[in-house]
């Protein structure tokens, strides 16, 4: 599996992912527990996707970019849920070394987008309220779409990035992935080329592909409360701010989970099974809870549910 050759390029063939824990036999307890959070991850967000469409009072810019976030959500779990589900069920960790980059690679690659994708709806909603009266010609289809291509965009730069980053790794051994899935961080740790070589690579890509999509979050917002402190009555205010509040929600669980797991053990002694609670919240549990945010803090979703789930009542 690795020999003794490290004089140039990589001897690792496979990884050993470790999953949740050190066990050697199947985990069929937390296998379920992972499932019924795949399912609900998937089916939440397909009934999301499902209520936007068949909904023609949703068919607007926020539920457009809504729309959006559920099917990266989707893709997100699909990237980590099931291979983990894999190694709790069969006890079997190993994992081609090819195989492990190309889920790296893909699992940043979505990750990416959706902080653009975040920054996107912040923008959203400062037009919204900022600018009502032309909020539908400012933010007319052709604009949302360049916008979500851009998103993509520089999802795949991050990627390009990634995979260039990588090539030009060593790995000597050894293999043991101490994480839930393959990711950066665990990789650069078992790299035999020079430290400062990985943290060259990995703190303009953590500088571009985070702070700069949190930076406008937080001049949109900063814009956003600036107009809302405007409005004379705090029942308008409240009003006014409420078309924000499952976003801003959002946005701090995703942000506030990736600092966590990707910025806080770089430059700390972080203990491997605290960045692996820290990453269950962010590539795990985030997908799941986004749907079921949106659904209990947006009327319009929850009347919409309503509807589709066949109930006429009335909130």
């Amino acid at each position: 599996m690795v020999n003794n050759d490290q004089k140039n390029k990589s001897s690792v063939s496979m990884f050993l992912v470790v999953g949740l824990s050190e066990s050697t036999e199947p985990q069929l307890l937390l296998f379920l527990v992972f499932l019924c959070i795949y399912l609900i991850t998937v089916l939440g967000n397909i009934l999301i996707l499902t209520v936007i469409s068949s909904d023609q009072r949703l068919h607007t810019p926020m539920y457009f970019f809504l729309a959006n976030l559920s099917i990266i959500d989707i893709t997100l779990s699909s990237i980590t849920v099931p291979r983990l589900l894999f190694i709790l069920f069969t006890a079997q960790k190993y994992v081609l070394f090819s195989e492990c980059v190309t889920q790296l690679l893909f699992f940043q690659f979505f990750v990416v987008i959706e902080c653009y994708l975040l920054a996107v709806m912040a923008y959203d909603r400062y037009v919204a309220i900022c600018f009502p009266l032309n909020y539908t010609l400012i933010m007319s289809r052709a604009v949302r779409f360049k916008m979500i291509s851009a998103c993509w965009a520089c999802g795949l730069g991050n990627s390009v990035v990634q995979a260039f980053s990588i090539s030009h790794l060593d790995f000597c051994g050894p293999n043991r992935v101490d994480n839930l899935f393959c990711d950066i961080n665990p990789l650069l740790k078992l790299s035999c080329s020079d430290k400062w070589l990985g943290e060259a690579m990995f703190l303009p890509v953590a500088i571009t592909t985070g702070t700069v999509p949190l930076a406008i979050i937080l001049v949109t917002y900063g814009r956003i409360i600036s107009e809302i402190a405007k409005i004379k009555s705090n029942r308008g205010r409240f009003k006014t701010f409420s078309t924000c509040g499952s976003h801003f929600t959002v946005v701090n669980l995703y942000f506030t989970t990736g600092t966590l797991c990707y910025i806080w053990p770089f430059f700390t002694d972080a203990m491997d099974k605290d960045v692996k609670v820290v990453a269950v919240l962010y590539s795990i549990m985030t997908p799941m809870l986004n749907p079921i945010i949106y659904s209990l803090r947006n009327r319009e979703v929850k009347r919409a549910l309503r509807k589709a789930l066949g109930s006429n009542g009335v909130e």
